[in-house]
């Protein structure tokens, strides 16, 4: 069993503090009602109108330029050999990993169809 009888007692918030407010002493906002002040009415004032700002041109971030429309997750575990042979591969070609992987299931059923 623990021994916690060496542990710090914990002071409560309400000793730090001191004793809470009486009701006289207390805000009276949480019994006032919930509405917003009154504005007084504010004419529009004319002014001139301004020329529409062209909207500009998306900006293309690196995430667009990359953008592979790859969205189902597939994880394995491979060897550390493995993983360093298949990223070695993409790196010379200049590829995603996912690139190498469809390029060998591409041939692997070329081979079997065979």
């Amino acid at each position: 069993m623990a021994d916690v009888s060496k542990l710090k007692k914990l002071k409560g918030r309400r000793d730090e503090l001191g004793e809470p407010p009486t009701l006289d002493e207390a805000s009276m906002n949480l019994t006032a009602p919930e509405v917003a002040p009154a504005v007084p009415e504010m004419r529009p004032t004319a002014r001139p109108k301004a020329k529409p700002t062209p909207t500009p041109a998306r900006s293309i971030d690196g995430r667009s330029i990359r953008r592979t429309n790859r969205t189902v997750q597939f994880a394995t575990r491979v060897t550390p050999e493995w993983d360093e042979r298949i990223r070695a591969l993409a790196q010379r070609d200049g590829v995603l990993l996912v690139e190498i992987l469809e390029r060998a299931l591409d041939a692997y059923e070329q081979k079997s169809s065979r």
